[in-house]
């Protein structure tokens, strides 16, 4: 199996964050449906490196984890939610891991 992590960062440029309203939307229409089986979800906080001001940029961030078999369509599956995410809340990116993971359900 691989444990897929993506860190979506709330902050949206020119407006307010992500609210939790919008989340919910985005979780039941996007991820629920592209991960019928489950995943766990995090709320968290993140900085990374804006690479058009150079500055650190710091944001609320959502950390979506789920253990998936290591099969084409799992990775799939993760990058719709990737560019969805991207596209509705207008970010620059999604950042992802993936780690090779020993498990059952």
């Amino acid at each position: 199996m691989q444990m897929y992590e993506l860190f979506l960062g709330r902050s949206i440029p020119s407006r307010v964050d992500v609210t939790d309203a919008e989340w919910r939307s985005f979780l039941d229409d996007t991820v629920s449906a592209s991960l019928p089986n489950g995943y766990t979800v995090q709320d968290a906080y993140g900085a990374w490196l804006s690479p058009a001001t150079q500055h650190t940029a710091r944001e609320a961030t959502i950390v979506l984890r789920v253990a998936l078999p290591d099969a084409p369509e799992s990775l799939a599956a993760i990058n719709h939610i990737r560019t969805a995410y991207q596209a509705r809340f207008h970010q620059q990116l999604v950042g992802m891991s993936v780690t090779p993971v020993c498990g059952s359900f």
